[in-house]
Parts: C-alpha cells; structure tokens; sequence
C-alpha cells in the first residue's frame, strides 16, 4: 500500500480545548476524513479504537461488530488509516485458538506513530525535488 496523505497549509491546534474538535480538524486536514462525506464511522474507527485504545489490537470483526457495519466498510478505513502508515498489522490469538490479523496503532502511541508519518513525508518531499531537479535539467538540454 501506497503512503498518502494530504498536506494543507494549517495554524496549530494548540488553542482548542475540546478533544473531538482538534481531532477531527486534524483528520480532515491529512486527508483522512473527506468534505461532503459522513465522519462518524471513520472518526469513531479512529477515535474509538485506536487513540482511546492505543496498545490493543482490533479484529475487523470487532471493529465491524460494535459499530454495525459491515467488514469492508471497515476495512475501507482501515486501509485509509495504513496508507497513512499510522496503524501496524498484529497477529493475535483469537477465543477459539485461531491466529487472526489485527490492527493497532503503530508503535502502541499516536506521537511515535505520527514521527514514521513525518519519516514518510521527508522522503517523498526529497523525491519530489529530485525529480524537480531532472525535470529541470531535462528542460535545459531539449534547448
């Protein structure tokens, strides 16, 4: 899966005081939740599961049980959230023995997980000056 994530000239959220306010304004701004579409499943997926639960990880049946949604409804977030690169793949055990995947938010902590996004963000912008770079060079020798 790609890494992608939308970068928006932005003032820090540091002044607000209410918790789902700052967070979804955050999510909207990387790209995570979309204008003109219902938040609700995708903030609560993030929100619920993952921020307010950082060190567990979740089944897609769970996910999908509690909020009474389908599982590729779910899974549509939850490929969202790993395009981003916040959320890591686990294998648990589930109640019958069985190995399952789960997911569990990268490194157990949002502002370790959020410093592997910033690692991703560096390379692709040192990516897109090197091609600038060959562009730029390509431009002058077709002169």
């Amino acid at each position: 899966m790609a890494f992608e994530i939308r970068i928006v000239s932005n003032t820090p959220l540091t002044g607000e005081k209410d918790l789902d306010i700052a967070t979804k304004t955050f999510l909207y701004q990387i790209g995570y939740l979309s204008k003109g579409s219902d938040p609700e499943i995708p903030y609560r997926i993030f929100f619920d599961f993952f921020l307010k639960h950082p060190t567990k990880a979740w089944m897609v049946e769970e996910i999908a049980n509690e909020l009474k949604v389908s599982k590729p409804t779910i899974y549509r977030h939850l490929n969202k959230l790993k395009g981003l690169d916040l959320l890591e793949d686990v294998q648990i055990t589930d109640e019958a023995g069985q190995s399952k995947k789960a997911y569990r938010l990268r490194y157990g902590n949002f502002a370790k997980a959020w410093n592997f996004v910033e690692a991703h963000v560096k390379v692709a912008l040192e990516n897109y000056s090197k091609t600038v770079e060959h562009i730029q060079r390509l431009l002058e020798e077709s002169r």
